[in-house]
């Protein structure tokens, strides 16, 4: 049984500017800095596209993990979309939105991961992983807000 999780947050800055902090590799490592993140790209560019993957190792849960994912929808400034091509789910979907609102940009990550090992990892995944993924989504997202609304904080790429 798959998982679903929402994090809603407004930022104030433009949809552009937040799509691309999103999408960049070396935002993500910063936004994860206490699970010594790492980003590695199958083109060598740090801001990620259609159909580039890029592999994600870290310590999370007191392991060490490795996820490869694939952007499979890319339109921008508005919605883009990565999915687990090898990792530790049986399935894992994180679908990124970005809406233009008055006071900046409203971002949605809307992720759903499916767990293996059938009942036992659903129950897992209910109990212990879904709620961890929940705080890094937060984490992530509080990350992109003070860096998109800073004022000399923003990336020049």
């Amino acid at each position: 049984m798959a998982a679903l999780i929402e994090i809603v947050s407004v930022i104030g800055a433009a949809p552009t500017v937040v799509f691309d902090l999103e999408r960049d590799v070396d935002v993500h490592a910063a936004s994860l800095h206490g699970s010594q993140e790492t980003a590695t790209t199958s083109t060598g560019r740090r801001r990620l596209a259609l159909g580039d993957e890029v592999t994600f190792r870290a310590r999370h849960l007191g392991l060490r993990w490795r996820m490869t994912s694939r952007i499979t929808v890319y339109e921008r400034p508005y919605r883009f979309v990565d999915e687990q091509t090898q990792g530790p789910f049986s399935a894992l979907r994180h679908e990124h939105l970005f809406r233009d609102v008055d006071s900046g940009t409203q971002m949605i990550d809307r992720l759903t991961v499916t767990a293996p090992l059938g009942p036992l990892g659903a129950v897992v995944t209910r109990t212990l992983v879904a709620p961890y993924l929940r705080r890094l989504l937060k984490q992530r997202a509080a990350h992109i807000k003070h860096v998109a609304e800073a004022p000399c904080g923003r990336p020049n790429r």
